[in-house]
C-alpha cells in the first residue's frame, strides 16, 4: 500500500516539480562508490557527502596533469593550482588543509589502495596519475573519520583494469607558457592477465618568472583472477620532477607584476627535485558471502629543495636572530631520503538480519615511514648563493601508525544505519646525529592515540528522496614539518597536541524528474586544539595549538540532463570558519592578537562552479562553458593583512571525438580565463616574509590531440 506523502515531500515537490516521480535515471546520476563503506555502494543510498569524478570529466579537454583540473566541480573541496610545481597543489576540504604551505595535509589521499598520505598526515597529490584514472571518489564529512589521521575527508583515485583486446594510445597537448605533455599507453588482457601501462612527460616554462618544471610519470597495473572467487592486483608508479620555485608574492609584486617573482627566488635559485617510486600488491578472496582482502606496499622518495632563507639568518655571528635560534638553524637546503611501507587487511561479511541486509567490516592498517634527513646552508660565501654548503642538520625521523577499525551497515527497505569505530596510534621518533656547540640533542619521541566513532542513518522518504544524518569524532596529528621548529628552543616540539573535532552533518539526496539529481549537505564542525602559526621568521615557521574553532557550511550540487544533448552542473559551497577563542600569533615579526570571531585564513566563504555542456552524438563534436567564482580569502589569522580579493572567471572548451573503425581520434581546444582577469589563485598562509599571494594566469590556451587503436 502506498504511504501518504510526508510534508517534506510536498515541500520539495513544490520547489522542484516532478520530484519523487522519477522512474528511471541514468547511471551517471547514481555512481557506485567504495569510499566510506569500503564495499560497492550506490552513492545515492550512502549517508554521506560523496562525489565521483569519472573518466569523462577527468579527461574533459584537459592536460591531465593536476588534480585541480578534475576536482574544480566538487562541492566542499578547494583545489588551487599554485602555478608552482615545487610546492604541489593547495587542497582543502571544509577548510581543513588550507593552512598547508606545501603538499596536502588534513585530507587522506589514496591511489589504487596505496596511500599517497604518509602516517603523519602529509600527502602529495602530484603522484596521482590522471591519464589512466577511471574515477576519483571524494568524501567529506563524518563517515571519512574511519580512515584515520585527518579531519577533512578522503580523496581516492582508481585506475581502470586492463580488459579485452589490446589497445595502444598516444597523446600530445601544448599550450601557453611553453607548456606541453606527451603520453603513451597500452592496455588489454592476455591469458587472463589484465594490464595497463602508461608513461608521460610534462614540461612548462611556467606562468611566473622562475617557475619552469619538468615531470616524468610511469605506471603499471596488472590484474589476474586465479579463479572466480579471487583476484590479484599489482600496481607500480614512478614519479620524477624538477621544478623552480617562484615563491609567494608580496601584494605590491602581485599588483604591479603578477607574472614576476621576488628577487630572492633568483638570488638563491630556489628549486626542488623529487624522485618517487612505489609498488603494491593486493589479494582478494570471496568465501560465499564473506570476503578477505590483504594488501601491502612499499616505496622510496628522495627530495632536495633549495630555499630562499637569507644567509644572515643562518650565520652563527652577525645574525639578527637570537643566538640559540641561529645555532639550531637547520640551513636553507632540505635533503632527505624516505622509505615507506604499509600492510592492510580487512574482512567483510554479509548477513540477513531482521528483514534487511547487514554488512560488517573489520580490519587494520599499519604504515611507517623513515626519513634520513639532512640540512645544509644554501651558500658558500656572501656572493656564492643557492648552492649546498656546510652541514647544519643530520637526523633520522620515523613515523609509524597502527589502526584498527570496525564498521557495520544494516540496510532495510526504508532505513539504513551505519556505525563504525577506529582506534589510531601515531608515533614519532627522532634520532638527532647533529650535535654541536649551541645545538643540543633533539632526539626524542612522542605519540598520539585517538578513538574515532562514527554513526549515520538514512531514511528513504520515497524512491526519489533520501534524507540522512551523521556524526563522528575526528583527529589530526601535527605533521613532521609542523613539529620540526615548534619547540620552545626552536627545535623539535614534543608538546604539540593533536587537534580533535566533532562533526555533524545532515543532508538530502533527491532526483528531480527523470534527468536531474540534487545533493545538499549542511554541516557543523567543532575543533579543539586547532594547529595555527605561532611565529614565522628566519625562513622557519613554528606552530602552536589554539583554542576552539567552528566551521559551519552548506554544500549543494545539481546535475541535469536537458534535451538536445545539453547537460549542466551547478555547485555551491558556503563555509563560515572562525576562531571561537582569542590567541596571539606573530605577523611579519609583530606579536598580534587574534580575536574570537576572526575567520580562518586560506578559506573562502563562498565558492560557485557552473558548467553548461553540449554534445552532438552523431558527430562527436562537443563544447562547454565553465564559470568559477570565489569570495575573498584572508591570508593570516588576525585578518589584518590584505586579503586575496574575490574573483570570477569563465573558461571555454570545444572538442571532437571520432571513431573510424578500430581507430579513435580526439582533439580539443580550451581557453581559460576568457576575460583575462588578474586574480590571486592561491595564498601562502602566515608567510613570515609577507609573500602571501600566488597569482593565477591571465587568458591562456591549451590544445590537444590523441589517438587510440584497438587490435
Amino acid at each position: 500500500m502506498r504511504q501518504n506523502p510526508k510534508p517534506v515531500v510536498l515541500l520539495l515537490a513544490a520547489a522542484f516539480p516532478g520530484l519523487a516521480l522519477a522512474q528511471s535515471v541514468e547511471t551517471r546520476l547514481d555512481p557506485v562508490v567504495v569510499t566510506g563503506s569500503r564495499i560497492e555502494h550506490n552513492s545515492f543510498d550512502l549517508p554521506a557527502a560523496v562525489d565521483v569524478v569519472d573518466s569523462s570529466r577527468i579527461g574533459a579537454d584537459q592536460a591531465r596533469v593536476n588534480a585541480s583540473e578534475a576536482l574544480a566541480s566538487v562541492p566542499g573541496i578547494s583545489v588551487q593550482n599554485r602555478q608552482n610545481y615545487a610546492q604541489d597543489l593547495q587542497i582543502s576540504s571544509r577548510g581543513f588543509g588550507a593552512r598547508s604551505a606545501f603538499g596536502v595535509r588534513g585530507i587522506r589521499l589514496v591511489a589504487d589502495g596505496i596511500p599517497a598520505s604518509m602516517p603523519d598526515g602529509q600527502g602529495q597529490a602530484a603522484s596521482f596519475n590522471l591519464d589512466r584514472a577511471e574515477r576519483i571518489e571524494v568524501m567529506r564529512g563524518p563517515m571519512s573519520s574511519v580512515y584515520g589521521n585527518h579531519a577533512g575527508g578522503v580523496i581516492q583515485l582508481f585506475t581502470a583494469d586492463g580488459k579485452g583486446a589490446p589497445t595502444v594510445e598516444g597523446g600530445f597537448v601544448a599550450g601557453s607558457y611553453g607548456t606541453w605533455k606527451a603520453d603513451v599507453a597500452a592496455q588489454g588482457e592476455a591469458g587472463g592477465l589484465g594490464y595497463v601501462l602508461d608513461a608521460s612527460r610534462f614540461a612548462t616554462d611556467g606562468y611566473r618568472d622562475h617557475s619552469s618544471a619538468q615531470r616524468d610519470q610511469t605506471s603499471a597495473k596488472l590484474t589476474y583472477a586465479p579463479d572466480e572467487y579471487s583476484r590479484l592486483m599489482f600496481v607500480a608508479n614512478g614519479f620524477t620532477q624538477k621544478a623552480d620555485d617562484p615563491l609567494g608574492q608580496s601584494w605590491n609584486t602581485f599588483r604591479n607584476n603578477p607574472r614576476g617573482s621576488e628577487s630572492v627566488a633568483e638570488q638563491y635559485d630556489t628549486r626542488k627535485t623529487i624522485d618517487h617510486m612505489q609498488g603494491g600488491l593486493s589479494y582478494e578472496r570471496r568465501f560465499g558471502d564473506q570476503t578477505v582482502q590483504v594488501s601491502a606496499y612499499a616505496g622510496q622518495r628522495s627530495v632536495i629543495q633549495y630555499q630562499s632563507i637569507p644567509r644572515s639568518a643562518q650565520l652563527i655571528t652577525g645574525s639578527t636572530l637570537p643566538n640559540a635560534a641561529v645555532r639550531k638553524h637547520s640551513g636553507g637546503v632540505i635533503d632527505f631520503d624516505r622509505d615507506f611501507s604499509g600492510l592492510a587487511s580487512r574482512w567483510i561479511g554479509n548477513f540477513a538480519l531482521a528483514g534487511g541486509k547487514l554488512t560488517t567490516t573489520v580490519g587494520f592498517d599499519y604504515e611507517q615511514s623513515t626519513d634520513d634527513r639532512k640540512g645544509y646552508e644554501n651558500y658558500l660565501s656572501a656572493t656564492v648563493l643557492g648552492v649546498k654548503g656546510a652541514l647544519r642538520r643530520n637526523e633520522q625521523d620515523r613515523v609509524a601508525s597502527f589502526d584498527q577499525y570496525a564498521q557495520a551497515e544494516w540496510q532495510g527497505e526504508r532505513w539504513t544505519f551505519n556505525g563504525g569505530v577506529r582506534h589510531s596510534r601515531v608515533a614519532f621518533k627522532v634520532d638527532d646525529h647533529y650535535i654541536a656547540t649551541g645545538n643540543g640533542n633533539d632526539s626524542g619521541s612522542v605519540s598520539y592515540e585517538q578513538t574515532t566513532p562514527m554513526a549515520a542513518v538514512l531514511y528513504k522518504l520515497s524512491p526519489a528522496v533520501n534524507l540522512y544524518f551523521s556524526a563522528a569524532r575526528g583527529f589530526e596529528t601535527p605533521t613532521l614539518n609542523e613539529l620540526f621548529y615548534s619547540g620552545s628552543n626552536g627545535g623539535f616540539s614534543y608538546d604539540l597536541k593533536a587537534a580533535t573535532s566533532t562533526h555533524l552533518e545532515t543532508g538530502i539526496k533527491a532526483y528531480v524528474g527523470d534527468d536531474s539529481r540534487l545533493d545538499v549537505a549542511l554541516f557543523q564542525i567543532k575543533t579543539n586544539d586547532e594547529l595555527v602559526v605561532a611565529s614565522s621568521s628566519g625562513g622557519r615557521t613554528a606552530y602552536r595549538n589554539a583554542g576552539q574553532t567552528t566551521r559551519r557550511g552548506l554544500e549543494a550540487a545539481l546535475d541535469s540532463r536537458w534535451g538536445g544533448g545539453f547537460t549542466s552542473r551547478l555547485v555551491y559551497t558556503g563555509l563560515d570558519a572562525r576562531y571561537d577563542e582569542a590567541f596571539t600569533t606573530t605577523v611579519l615579526g609583530v606579536a598580534t592578537a587574534v580575536d574570537a570571531g576572526k575567520r580562518l585564513p586560506g578559506v573562502a566563504t563562498h565558492t560557485l562552479f557552473g558548467e553548461l555542456a553540449w554534445r552532438h552524438a552523431a558527430s562527436g563534436f562537443h563544447a562547454a562553458v565553465e564559470t568559477i567564482a570565489r569570495s575573498k580569502v584572508y591570508v593570516e589569522d588576525s585578518n589584518t593583512q590584505q586579503a586575496a580579493p574575490s574573483y570570477a572567471i569563465a573558461n571555454l572548451r570545444v572538442g571532437l571525438d571520432r571513431q573510424l573503425g578500430p581507430l579513435n581520434l580526439r582533439g580539443f581546444i580550451r581557453l581559460d580565463n576568457v576575460f583575462d582577469r588578474q586574480y590571486v589563485g592561491s595564498v601562502v598562509v602566515g608567510d613570515g616574509n609577507g609573500r602571501f599571494y600566488e597569482s593565477a594566469p591571465g587568458r591562456n590556451w591549451l590544445f590537444g590531440l590523441s589517438a587510440r587503436y584497438a587490435f
